[in-house]
């Protein structure tokens, strides 16, 4: 393997501790969905949520977003150089990079799509959407097949598919908070079929049938991506299914929640029972067993440059596997360590 950076490091577990409890403060849906990980993956997940969620919070917090954005790809370069900031996340961050061959292109996008967000872009069509979808979410679904050492252009292109669906489903049901707060997600050519004028919607957020069903749209768009990552789920390993079942399944159980308030996502905020969140967890289990065949699908357009940047990573930068392999990783890893301490 040819890891990003020269000189490994070690994550302590008070950083892992941190990293569990961002998530577990940041995202009660993906908290919930990590718990039915093998340990080795779900503390690799939650290392990149933490450091997904700092990211997230310095462009959306700081008055410059253009000065946080540039900090944030000079601690990514500190990252990927094995010198990451004294923070918990960055370690944590780094610690998978290096260990899972995360290419740098990938927390790139993510940290662009951080970026659009703080300058409020708005989306003329769904295609648009699907391009910032995939670099807040689609970035998210490829780092996690990586973690789980899935690096086919296929299983990628489906992990982007479930990625953006989650977006797509977090932007449905976020419409009036989003609105209050001067940003809006919904296509604007749907809108305007609709006749709903966007500036007088984010003045005055309001719900109306013709909102209503811009929304039922964005769920229809999300299911079929729902749909489409069937077959991707079924190429991950077979301790890590039931998680991603269980994130698919729960998310999509937010736009169920959605659609019985009658697509009213402006007065009211969609919420899945607790009651709900068991019967669909053990549903996970139970959708974990099927291996539906894969089809001929590509990838989304937007998210084909993520695809490409694992496959050009090639086979150099693909995580030990074997026995041997790892063996002779761990060796490699001891003897930097050793050479740092003397």
């Amino acid at each position: 393997m040819s890891p990003p950076s020269p000189d490994p490091f070690i994550v302590s577990p008070a950083d892992l501790a941190q990293c569990r409890q961002m998530i577990r403060e940041g995202s009660k849906t993906f908290y919930t969905a990590s718990l039915l990980l093998p340990q080795r993956v779900c503390d690799a997940a939650r290392s990149l949520y933490a450091f997904c969620r700092v990211a997230d919070d310095l462009v959306d917090r700081t008055p410059d977003s253009r000065a946080a954005v540039d900090a944030l790809l000079a601690r990514l370069d500190r990252i990927y150089r094995g010198a990451p900031d004294d923070q918990p996340a960055d370690r944590a961050f780094a610690d998978v990079a290096l260990r899972f061959a995360i290419p740098r292109e990938i927390p790139e996008a993510l940290i662009e799509g951080f970026a659009w967000d703080a300058s409020g872009r708005r989306y003329q069509t769904l295609d648009d959407l699907h391009a910032y979808a995939v670099r807040v979410a689609g970035t998210v679904g490829a780092m996690m097949s990586l973690i789980m050492q899935v690096r086919e252009p296929y299983a990628i292109a489906r992990a982007c598919d479930l990625g953006v669906a989650m977006q797509l489903t977090n932007i449905a049901r976020d419409v009036g908070e989003d609105a209050r707060n001067g940003r809006l997600y919904l296509p604007l050519d749907w809108m305007q079929a609709e006749e709903v004028d966007a500036e007088a919607f984010l003045h005055t957020p309001r719900h109306s049938s013709a909102v209503g069903r811009v929304i039922a749209r964005i769920l229809a768009q999300a299911d079929v991506l729902y749909a489409r990552s069937l077959t991707g789920i079924a190429m991950l390993p077979a301790g890590c299914r039931p998680s991603i079942h269980a994130a698919r399944l729960l998310y999509a159980g937010i736009g169920r929640a959605v659609e019985s308030n009658g697509h009213d996502s402006v007065a009211t905020r969609a919420v899945v029972p607790a009651r709900r969140k068991l019967q669909l967890l053990v549903s996970a289990l139970s959708a974990s067993l099927g291996r539906p065949p894969q089809s001929g699908l590509a990838a989304l357009p937007e998210a084909q440059f993520l695809v490409d940047a694992v496959g050009r990573a090639g086979e150099a930068q693909r995580p030990p596997r074997t026995l041997d392999e790892r063996a002779q990783w761990l060796t490699e890893l001891f003897t930097r360590l050793e050479k740092q301490g003397s």
